[in-house]
């Protein structure tokens, strides 16, 4: 049997329910922990082989935070949430002043490193900068009317007018690829600041806030570089926006969810208001390839050569609702397994899903915490023995 989960989120890594699954089926298993470029992705890059590298880096609120990445030469795994997630705040999140700096850095240190692919998971955000501190830490410069460094954060964005370039890191010779699921826009009601602005503590004036920095940001940065994004162009109330079309960048128009056409070039683009903006400073600054997470992280770990012999896989996450048929990681497992022919069950904490969705997800089966224990704080707290016993079922129910 193949065992390929994810986290559960709170209790146990993927490679402890990996472990844990294993016990208690009691047969010959092949382990391999699993992630969708969210909390986590590093240590499933690890746990199937890779190094892990760790760093000082700078934390989403300018602290120092540490961090890693997985290297397997030439290839680095960056997680944004090891040095930019919420799970990195002291405290409140910042809203309007948190930074993607430390997901640069490590960035940087992978390409110094001698990375010729970097794999960018960026689930779990804690800042909606649009990427900028990101870009900061690779060598670019936000700099205002007088020519003088912003802030850090993205309320600070409101007040770029120059984006230089001039000492960006080389990446020549280096592929980025951004795992993410999320298709959302940079900005308008389904953009990084109204959708997911608000998870990270952003009241609704600070969403505003957050939009017209993000707007700012991605017209400065057509402007200035020729980048393809928002051209600035005036409003009626004479302030900048950014839905002008920008007649040099060759491109037609992006649609935003709603199905109204609008011309954002890069900043329209699915996926880039991913992680508060890093999606719209990948594509723009880094130039790089959005894939969906759980399908190419599941390449990058092998488990088309591993699925193969296996008469069941058992795949897993905390909670199989329905964020998990947004392209989570069982639904991607189940999705890999069905293309071997290999037959699919999950276990989790609890579950919400009915039995037809799960069929429909390619799941046969799902077995929760909950179904055997009621209580959820003793869900939590003893995991892992729960799971040993649901997996000692699924041994006797699938032999």
């Amino acid at each position: 049997m193949l065992v390929a989960p994810d986290k559960f989120k709170g209790s146990l890594t993927a490679a402890e329910v990996a472990s844990r699954v294993s016990a208690g089926l009691g047969v010959t298993t092949v382990e391999l922990p699993v992630a969708d470029g969210g909390d986590g992705t590093v240590d499933a890059a690890v746990a199937c082989g890779f190094e892990r590298v760790p760093l000082t880096v700078t934390g989403p609120t300018g602290e120092p935070v540490e961090a890693a990445y997985a290297w397997r030469a030439p290839v680095a795994v960056v997680e944004m949430a090891e040095a930019s997630g919420l799970r990195r705040l002291p405290g409140a999140p910042d809203a309007l002043g948190a930074t993607s700096y430390g997901t640069g850095e490590l960035i940087a240190d992978a390409v110094k490193r001698g990375a010729t692919r970097v794999v960018l998971g960026i689930g779990g955000s804690a800042s909606t900068d649009g990427g900028a501190g990101m870009a900061r830490a690779l060598g670019a410069r936000f700099l205002d009317e007088a020519g003088a460094e912003l802030p850090e954060g993205g309320a600070a964005l409101r007040n770029l007018a120059k984006i230089d370039m001039s000492a960006f890191i080389d990446l020549s010779g280096v592929e980025v690829v951004v795992a993410s699921d999320v298709d959302n826009p940079l900005l308008g009601p389904h953009g990084a600041a109204a959708v997911y602005g608000p998870q990270k503590g952003a009241s609704p004036e600070d969403v505003q806030v957050l939009e017209a920095g993000l707007a700012r940001l991605a017209a400065r940065a057509a402007a200035t570089h020729g980048l393809v994004g928002a051209p600035e162009r005036r409003s009626s109330g004479g302030e900048s926006d950014a839905g002008a079309n920008d007649e040099r960048s060759g491109r037609d128009h992006e649609h935003e969810h709603d199905g109204t056409p609008r011309p954002m070039g890069v900043a329209g683009a699915p996926g880039a208001g991913a992680a508060g903006g890093v999606g719209f400073a990948a594509l723009a600054f880094l130039r790089a390839d959005i894939q969906p997470g759980i399908e190419y992280l599941l390449d990058l770990l092998g488990f088309g050569e591993r699925v193969r012999g296996a008469r069941l896989v058992v795949t897993g996450e905390g909670s199989l609702d329905e964020q998990s048929l947004r392209g989570k990681a069982p639904v991607g497992v189940a999705r890999a397994a069905a293309r071997a022919g290999v037959p699919v069950v999950a276990v989790c904490g609890r579950r919400t899903l009915t039995d037809e969705q799960l069929d429909a997800a390619g799941i046969r089966a799902a077995y929760a915490l909950s179904d055997i224990e009621p209580d959820l704080d003793r869900c939590m707290a003893e995991a892992g023995p729960l799971l040993e016993r649901l997996a000692a079922r699924i041994a006797a129910e699938w032999r």
